[in-house]
């Protein structure tokens, strides 16, 4: 299986909503859903991450291709909520997908324990 082509209109589209998102959340929480969450800490984002996957889950388990994308995308919204909120744009989770692509699953995941044992050895 050959590695899938980039795609710039969506880095774009994501570089987009991650300046929408830096111009708001320091906004009105009166006036904006996105400076609403940062007002009241990343603890809120957090939550809205959890019940955004969960109404990942529940969309695919139902079998509806359509509410599955509607889901993901208030998942990968929210979750450029708490990027934004740790300082990380969209690129550094591109540039980490990017770094993986072409390993396999299993020797990435086996490689992340054995620098986790490495770290607490020390």
């Amino acid at each position: 299986m050959s590695a899938p082509e980039s795609n710039p209109l969506s880095q774009d589209v994501l570089a987009r909503l991650a300046e929408v998102i830096e111009a708001r959340k320091a906004g009105d929480p009166e006036k904006s859903y996105v400076a609403r969450l940062f007002h009241k800490g990343t603890d809120a984002i957090l939550k809205k991450i959890g019940e955004e996957a969960t109404e990942v889950v529940m969309a695919a388990k139902d079998g509806d291709p359509k509410q599955v994308v509607y889901e993901v995308a208030d998942l990968w919204f929210h979750s450029m909520l708490a990027l934004s909120a740790f300082g990380l744009r969209p690129a550094d989770v591109l540039t980490e997908l990017q770094r993986r692509e072409g390993l396999s699953g299993l020797e990435e995941f086996a490689a992340r324990k054995l620098k986790l044992r490495e770290g607490e050895e020390k």
